[in-house]
């Protein structure tokens, strides 16, 4: 719908809707640039503090997706006026504690009376105007890596029908309330190396002017409510590439394909599959149930980057030392049909 109004003009405007970018980016000074975002949703899980905490995690993860830091939050509260205040309570209280770990503050907010339950953030964060990482600019012979795994969006789903085990709760819940924070200070360069993966911020800081600058990424975006081919696909249109996955190195949540075979599907996964597996094509021997979890919409999902061949396998050490679990799962081609392709 932005893109029905008016066009405005303003060169401080570095990255603004025009390709489905994670989120805005204005320069302030020289050097400097602010990066912003804003994500609330309904519940997925039945713990007022572990849901703010999941809320929390997602709309920090656009600032992260860019290369930004995050620096100041504001809470947007939708909540029933006959609901009791202690869950609100423990919704905000669980949303600080993951603004707290990514060191960015709470700074106020808004709410209005609502019948349907909903929570989230306005984020506003720093970076270098000259290493914004887009979701164009991918290259062919790069290779994709990313950081988390795939299925919380049909494992929340299970989760509401009172149809997931216990284990798939914890480990989807895990992944949803992992910041990719670690990730990105990797990426970026704010950790030096393997044995610089511990230690605050300030260390991490002082490391990045020399420490991973031989990590060429070229895109970067993080996997949320389009999916995997969905974002994967506006990384393809922006960069005027394709691209191509090995569907056995999808990393995958326990219990999503379970989910699946039981038919706990969301309407997100239908509404992303409608819209975007017409870019795709599937070679033989790719299961129906892998198929559909390429759509899953994530909740605070992992980030998909495109790094050149050369700093591939370094950058997937450098974040597994850091304890981000990154995989390799496909490649950068020149432009073609398929957008997308999908082998075993």
């Amino acid at each position: 719908m932005l893109g029905k109004l008016a066009r405005q003009h303003d060169p401080n405007v570095l990255v603004g809707f025009d390709h489905a970018d994670d989120a805005g980016v204005y320069l302030i000074g020289p050097g400097s640039a602010l990066v912003q975002t804003v994500d609330f949703f309904t519940p997925m899980v039945d713990d007022p503090y572990t849901f703010g905490q999941i809320a929390a995690t997602n709309a920090l993860s656009d600032v992260y997706a860019m290369g930004g830091q995050p620096r100041t939050s504001l809470a947007l509260v939708c909540f029933p006026e006959k609901a009791d205040l202690a869950i609100l309570e423990r919704i905000l209280a669980g949303g600080l504690s993951k603004m707290i770990e990514a060191n960015c503050s709470v700074i106020g907010g808004h709410s209005v009376r609502d019948e349907e339950m909903k929570f989230g953030y306005s984020v506003t964060g720093l970076i270098d105007p000259d290493r914004v990482l887009k979701n164009g600019g991918a290259m062919p012979g790069d290779r994709l890596i990313f950081t988390k795994a795939l299925g919380t969006g049909v494992i929340s789903t299970a989760i509401k029908k009172k149809a997931a085990q216990q284990t798939w709760i914890d480990a989807a819940i895990a992944s949803m309330t992992t910041l990719n924070k670690k990730a990105t200070e990797v990426i970026v360069g704010r950790v030096g190396s393997a044995s610089a993966v511990t230690g605050d911020s300030a260390v991490h800081a002082e490391r990045s002017s020399e420490a991973n600058d031989h990590f060429t990424v070229h895109a970067m975006t993080d996997v949320t409510g389009f999916g995997l081919i969905g974002h994967a696909r506006e990384i393809a249109l922006a960069s005027r590439v394709s691209l191509r996955f090995c569907a056995n190195q999808i990393p995958l949540l326990e219990g999503a394909l379970e989910c699946i075979r039981a038919g706990h599907i969301p309407g997100g996964l239908k509404a992303n599959r409608e819209f975007a597996e017409c870019v795709v094509n599937y070679e033989a021997g790719i299961s129906d149930e892998i198929k559909t979890i390429l759509f899953d919409p994530q909740t605070a999902g992992g980030l998909l980057i495109s790094v050149v061949p050369e700093d591939a396998a370094e950058l997937t050490r450098t974040l597994k030392a850091a304890g981000v679990p990154a995989v390799e799962i496909g490649e950068v081609v020149s432009a073609a049909k398929p957008l997308i392709a999908v082998v075993p």
